[in-house]
């Protein structure tokens, strides 16, 4: 049984008033076909406030240690998550992010792999740009905008897609790929400070 919906009423009914979130750019998300969202991650919150603002159904990779806390494991796969090993190369994880995508549906990652410490935009994880050229998917950039402070606005921003067919048309690297989309996440972070 799948709980996203019933999840996302709830955290949203919570956290937007809580957050005073405010959402920029949700057109940029299509309306069909595969996406991938890729946001810069300041705190544990993230997931659930890029679900609540996102118009459609979002995927998440977490990491494994999630799934091995007692009712918390249980939920995450009803919600639309998926573990993924962090340090190795775990091909599972990456199967299942390759097939959400491929099946026009939205996966929701952040690049840096884990939250920032200083709330400064890390370096990004080349699996990302992996994703991005291995689909035809569209690459929406997004900027969470803090801090978490209860009754203080938190803005939520996505960006214009960013452009994949001429990397895929070139065989770009996927690191290459993946600073690209990191550049376009950085570029909304400064143009909304």
């Amino acid at each position: 049984m799948n709980l996203y919906p019933f999840a996302r009423g709830l955290v949203g009914a919570i956290i937007k008033p809580l957050y005073r979130i405010e959402v920029i750019g949700r057109e940029n998300i299509p309306k069909e076909g595969g996406v991938l969202i890729c946001s810069n991650h300041i705190d544990n919150l993230d997931p659930p406030v890029v679900g609540v603002t996102s118009p459609r159904p979002i995927h998440f990779m977490a990491k494994e240690e999630l799934f091995k806390v007692p009712g918390l494991g249980a939920i995450l796969p009803k919600i639309n998550a998926f573990p993924v090993k962090r340090g190795v190369s775990d091909r599972e994880a990456l199967r299942t992010a390759l097939k959400v995508l491929k099946e026009g549906k939205v996966l929701g990652i952040f690049p840096e792999g884990t939250r920032s410490k200083d709330g400064k935009l890390g370096k990004g994880l080349s699996g990302i740009g992996f994703f991005a050229l291995r689909t035809d998917c569209v690459v929406v950039p997004c900027a969470i905008i803090g801090p978490y402070k209860k009754f203080r606005k938190l803005r939520v921003v996505y960006g214009k897609p960013v452009r994949m067919d001429e990397f895929r048309t070139e065989k770009t690297s996927a690191e290459v790929v993946t600073d690209k989309i990191m550049d376009s996440i950085r570029e909304i972070l400064e143009k909304n400070r």
